[in-house]
């Protein structure tokens, strides 16, 4: 099934004004889609062309999504197909559109409705970045607030290679908005299983990555999200780091010391998940990938706090969160 749209030249791009292409991959998000696209529509400077993919959804979402497209303020299209993948998916979507900036927002997260004019803005005095990207909202399936960025994750302003090689948290991929040339470079590696990491690494070689402190944008989590799954994400980004260890310049004992670093990083993750026995594995394949002794202590500490208390102070934290931001506001 395909919505067509031959995507007519907007007044942006005929006055000059930089251009965004934004892209929807949809996948069996039928519950979510609606409020992800009104999102997009309701962004303070509009996109060029919005582009929807449904990669094979089972729920209806290609029905929902021609619906909801019928009150789109600008020129959009809907290409529903055969399940491919998200990383063929995205590949497909920056084949198909054009512009000066990329962004694609999942079928299940949201923008806030300053978030492509600020990227835009931010891209536009940063020429020597190749993606923008910033602070991000965690929601849950209800739209509440239950975490947010602001309050764990040092990001980097510039050189991003040593945040991605020695941490465990990235851009999300909501906060993101790229330079189509830095991109179309590189593009989504559609054998990788953890899509936007491997392509970080390769764009980090490339140019900088332009940070906004603002919160614009919002990650949906809920029961579906192959996020949650730590033990598979560690998994993929060591695999990551060893396909572009020669790009980065690594020698192999750097490569080492940084598959070391990110599996020590990961043991106070699945700790906090109550992954206990996972944690004490990866615990001892990563030693020497401490940076500190007083760091080694704190999760040796966490091995003996009952999950229950770990459970709870994620409820409290969830709590205070959404006490501190408020509810999501779209």
């Amino acid at each position: 099934m395909s919505r067509q749209n031959t995507f007519p030249k907007s007044d942006a791009a005929r006055t000059g004004t930089p251009t965004v292409s934004v892209v929807v991959p949809s996948f069996n998000h039928a519950r979510f889609i609606q409020t992800a696209l009104r999102s997009i529509f309701n962004q303070t400077q509009a996109p060029a062309q919005l582009l929807v993919i449904d990669d094979g959804s089972s729920d209806g979402s290609p029905e929902i999504i021609e619906r909801i497209l019928q009150d789109c303020p600008f020129p959009s299209e809907l290409v529903a197909r055969s399940n491919l993948g998200l990383c063929a998916t995205l590949n497909e979507g920056l084949a198909r559109t054009s512009g000066d900036y990329f962004a694609y927002l999942s079928s299940d997260d949201v923008w806030l409705p300053d978030f492509l004019e600020a990227r835009v803005s931010l891209l536009e005095d940063t020429p020597q970045a190749v993606l923008g990207y910033g602070h991000c909202f965690l929601i849950d399936a209800a739209n509440q607030i239950i975490d947010c960025t602001l309050d764990w994750a040092p990001y980097a302003n510039g050189n991003a290679r040593e945040m991605l090689l020695q941490q465990t948290f990235a851009p999300m991929s909501p906060t993101v908005l790229y330079r189509r040339t830095s991109l179309e470079k590189e593009g989504w590696h559609e054998q990788a299983k953890l899509e936007d990491y491997d392509l970080y690494l390769r764009l980090s070689t490339e140019g900088d990555f332009a940070f906004d402190p603002r919160v614009l944008s919002a990650w949906r989590q809920h029961g579906h999200n192959t996020s949650q799954d730590f033990s598979w994400m560690i998994d993929a980004r060591l695999a990551a780091q060893r396909r572009v260890a020669d790009r980065l310049g690594l020698s192999a004992g750097e490569l080492e010391h940084f598959q070391r670093v990110l599996l020590f990083a990961g043991v106070e993750d699945l700790l906090r998940l109550g992954e206990k026995s996972k944690a004490f594995k990866l615990l001892r394949q990563s030693l020497g990938g401490a940076p500190s002794t007083a760091s080694l202590l704190r999760p040796l500490a966490r091995f003996c706090i009952p999950y229950s208390l770990v459970k709870w102070h994620k409820n409290r934290k969830q709590e205070r969160a959404g006490e501190r931001y408020g509810p999501l506001i779209i």
